[in-house]
């Protein structure tokens, strides 16, 4: 079973916006941490944005005041919104999901990733 589904990827142009969301297992959800990843071709996958169990917030520097993580604690999203978007922001973007254990270890989940492309 997913524990994780990401969606909202697709084409835009420089300057748009997109909106990405990740809807996970309601077992999960309550508990983790949740973080965005990007993976550009022929790179390795980078942090993006991570939301904790209280909201609070931390971006990579680069997308910072332009994209805006946030949780729905009813419906088992956490969303990622992005603004003036740049083609160096084009990559696949993956979910992850950091949730304690029953052994007081960690588990992570993964989306599969979905493509942001942004061209004109």
């Amino acid at each position: 079973q997913e524990q994780l589904v990401a969606s909202g990827g697709g084409l835009v142009q420089p300057g748009g916006s997109l909106r990405l969301s990740c809807a996970a297992s309601r077992i999960i959800f309550g508990s983790s941490i949740f973080n965005w990843y990007r993976q550009a071709p022929g790179k390795q996958r980078d942090f993006v944005a991570a939301i904790t169990t209280n909201e609070m917030t931390r971006y990579e520097d680069s997308v910072k005041g332009r994209f805006t993580i946030s949780r729905d604690n009813a419906n088992y999203t956490v969303s990622l919104q992005m603004r003036s978007l740049k083609p160096e922001d084009t990559a696949v973007y993956f979910c992850n999901a950091i949730t304690p254990n029953s052994g007081g270890d960690y588990s992570a989940y993964w989306s599969q990733g979905t493509q942001v492309t942004v061209s004109s």
